[in-house]
């Protein structure tokens, strides 16, 4: 988890992530990626140097409810606010619009809800738990189906609900995340969503992993090209 806190703490530094009296709304999913981000968001109250306070959420997607009692007990002890948001996204793309490609969509709606339920919460920062792995897969699938060199930013501002998202765990690794779940125990949960692992996403994780196999130094090297200032449209 200390490696992880490193990461957060640059990213931090580095894009001016958090300022004194921000309320974040950290989205969870369940899955590995935002449960990390949700304990290493609590440790890192102990040492940031701006005064912050954070809410975990979780979207119940209305046809596949998730199981989050371990997850409520994991906050309460950790004196975590948390809440579950009822929405019908669920049944929206899989019932009523039989979507065959229902990544997009989906994506929109829970950004929409996640929002909406943060600013309710009285929040005014949301983080997401992307990590240089999506950042990269990302940057791929852009440059491959789209014919875009682009990828997300550590930090957006949404003009339309005027609430910043941050990313804070833009420099960690997926493998990193994986060890720090599994060393703390930290109460991971199935999406229940039927598109899980099939997506054009888990596709693009194979080919990044076989272009490292190639070029060991691949994720350093678009990092550097990331943050060189002559792609002022980049980060």
């Amino acid at each position: 988890m200390k490696k992880l806190l490193g990461c957060i703490r640059r990213a931090d530094e580095d894009f001016g992530m958090i300022q004194d009296g921000d309320k974040i709304a950290v989205g969870v999913s369940g899955g590995k990626d935002s449960i990390a981000l949700l304990y290493g968001m609590r440790l890192y109250q102990y040492f940031s140097k701006a005064k912050y306070e954070i809410v975990g959420i979780t979207l119940d997607m209305g046809l596949f409810h998730p199981d989050t009692a371990e997850l409520a007990d994991f906050c309460a002890k950790n004196d975590i606010p948390y809440h579950v948001e009822p929405t019908e996204i669920g049944n929206i793309v899989f019932d009523i619009r039989k979507e065959s490609n229902p990544c997009a969509l989906c994506s929109n709606l829970k950004r929409g809800a996640l929002h909406d339920a943060a600013i309710a919460q009285g929040c005014n920062k949301v983080a997401l738990g992307h990590h240089f792995d999506d950042v990269l897969e990302t940057l791929m699938m852009s440059l491959l189906f789209e014919g875009r060199f682009n990828t997300f930013s550590p930090i957006t501002y949404m003009d339309r609900k005027q609430i910043h998202v941050i990313r804070p765990m833009v420099y960690a690794y997926e493998m990193e995340i994986m060890g720090a779940v599994k060393r703390h125990n930290l109460p991971v949960f199935k999406s229940g969503c039927p598109a899980d692992g099939v997506t054009k996403r888990e596709e693009m994780k194979d080919n990044v992993r076989e272009i490292i196999k190639k070029y060991p130094d691949f994720k350093e090297r678009v990092l550097t090209a990331l943050r060189n200032s002559d792609n002022r449209h980049l980060w």
